[in-house]
This record gives C-alpha cells, sequence and structure tokens, in this order.
C-alpha cells in the first residue's frame, strides 16, 4: 500500500468513528501523508455574543485536521499539547479550512502545524499540535480489529 492509500485508509478509519467532526458539520477536504485539510461552515449556534464563530469551534476545526494529519501512518497519536493563536473573527455562514502539516515526527513524538483561512486565504487562526503514538494502529490488522 503507497503513503497516499496508507493515508486515506487511515482517515477514512477514523472518520467512520469521528462523531464530533461529523456532528460539527466538518468535512474531510484532503488527507495525504503527514497531513490533512478539513472545512467547516460557521453556523449560527457555533457564534458567541460578538456575533462571531466561538472560538471553541475554530479550536476543534483546527484540532480534528491535526488529528488527521498526525494518525495517517497508521500508528495512534493522540494530542498531547495544543496551542491556538487567534488572529481574525470567523464569521457566520463563512466557510472555514484548516490545514494540518506535519512539520517533524521522532520517536513517539510529533509536532503539526495547522492554518485555518477563510473563503479569500486570509487567515483567521493558527494552530500549533504536538502528538503523543500510543500502543495499536488506525487499521484493522489481519488478525482483528484496530488495537487500542
Amino acid at each position: 500500500m503507497s503513503p497516499d492509500d496508507l493515508a486515506r485508509a487511515c482517515a477514512a478509519a477514523l472518520w467512520a468513528e469521528d462523531r464530533a467532526s461529523q456532528g460539527l458539520g466538518l468535512t474531510l477536504d484532503h488527507v495525504g501523508p503527514g497531513a490533512a485539510t478539513l472545512s467547516m461552515r460557521v453556523r449560527d449556534d457555533m457564534t458567541n455574543g460578538h456575533g462571531t464563530c466561538h472560538g471553541g469551534f475554530l479550536f476543534a476545526l483546527a484540532d480534528s485536521a491535526f488529528a488527521f494529519a498526525c494518525n495517517t501512518a497508521n500508528q495512534r497519536a493522540v494530542a498531547q499539547h495544543c496551542s491556538v493563536t487567534f488572529l481574525r473573527p470567523g464569521r457566520r455562514g463563512e466557510v472555514l479550512t484548516a490545514r494540518a502539516v506535519e512539520r517533524v515526527r521522532e520517536g513517539r513524538s510529533g509536532l503539526y502545524d495547522v492554518t485555518v483561512t477563510d473563503a479569500d486565504g486570509q487567515v483567521v487562526a493558527e494552530f500549533r499540535g504536538h502528538s503523543r503514538t500510543v500502543p495499536g494502529t488506525v487499521l484493522a490488522g489481519e488478525g482483528g480489529p484496530a488495537s487500542g
């Protein structure tokens, strides 16, 4: 299986169980080795008292892109630490896109950057995620379901 095929298979397995991302209406637009792109339309129920996208939803979008990017090698990975910087508000009705890229993966640790942009390509937020691999695989092995 090529690295691209492996990344897509891992993403499909994760997506099938990802109730949070699906419930938020996220779409998985692209996945490749160490990379993922997800998007989200800002709904009315995602806005705060200022009428802009609540930061928690921006974080969730970026975090989901991070999760898909750090699980593309069929090695279970979870977030160890994440931070976000909000640069401009997301607006009601906008489609926001989160692009996650792997910066380094060494041993059990990984570092990923996620940029959230609006439809015009303006940066809405920058997110950095530190991953940690845990026992198990994303895909089911020959002997049964994926371990974890």
